[in-house]
């Protein structure tokens, strides 16, 4: 029996649709910013699903590895059109995966070992969003090291209000750290995110948002380079 509320499929669709009215503005008409303040409701979305995804997925592993491969190939088509060193959002993705699967690890296991890889991982993450950008010019990963931590926060969280006030308190930090004031406006994903209700949803549509991404984001810059 469906529950009431917002499936993930659902709120997945609506980040989507909220993510391409950013990019609209980002990239066609970059004085609009209304596009960019609708455009701010989709990573936080984006992010709590991750973290459901990996409390739900059979393996990690291969979880992380469809998000690396993806990462790969919009970076590789970022690169070709843009030749920009910014990474985008999948990589973002793949550094959370990386590190909620270890942290998977420390709570069955909870040896030294498990322990120090989580640790390790975790400063080489923070070097990597933080500390190269400072050192390679043009380099950065979107939403830096706290849009990495957000799903891993929400996935080490127990319970739906916990995952969202830890939600909120991440993205407070995230608009705090943030040199735009917009920011702020992710927090109006949370009364979305209080409506989900728990369930996939009947489509398996999985592979739908994976390919979207670069999908939309080449007819976009496509479609710039025209006009």
């Amino acid at each position: 029996m469906r529950k009431f509320g917002l499936t993930n499929n659902q709120l997945k669709i609506l980040a989507m649709i909220t993510m391409t009215v950013d990019h609209i503005g980002m990239l066609l008409f970059p004085r609009v910013l209304l596009f960019r303040y609708i455009g701010r409701l989709a990573f936080p979305i984006f992010a709590f699903m991750i973290a459901e995804g990996c409390s739900h997925t059979r393996s990690l592993p291969k979880y992380l590895g469809s998000m690396a491969v993806m990462a790969a190939v919009c970076q590789a088509v970022s690169f070709v059109a843009t030749r920009s060193l910014m990474m985008g959002i999948f990589v973002t993705f793949s550094l959370s995966i990386l590190l909620i699967m270890l942290l998977k690890q420390v709570r069955e296991k909870n040896t030294p070992g498990t322990r120090t890889a989580f640790v390790l991982a975790l400063a080489a993450v923070l070097a990597v969003t933080e500390g190269l950008p400072k050192l390679l010019p043009g380099f950065s990963v979107d939403y830096g090291f706290i849009g990495v931590a957000l799903p891993v926060c929400v996935y080490a969280a127990s319970g739906k209000w916990k995952k969202l006030a830890v939600s909120a308190a991440v993205l407070a930090l995230l608009a705090c750290y943030s040199s735009w004031s917009g920011q702020w406006l992710a927090m109006l994903a949370l009364p979305l995110l209080a409506l989900y209700n728990g369930q996939r949803g009947k489509w398996r549509i999985k592979w739908v948002f994976y390919l979207y991404y670069p999908a939309h984001l080449a007819a976009l810059w496509l479609i710039a380079a025209i006009f």
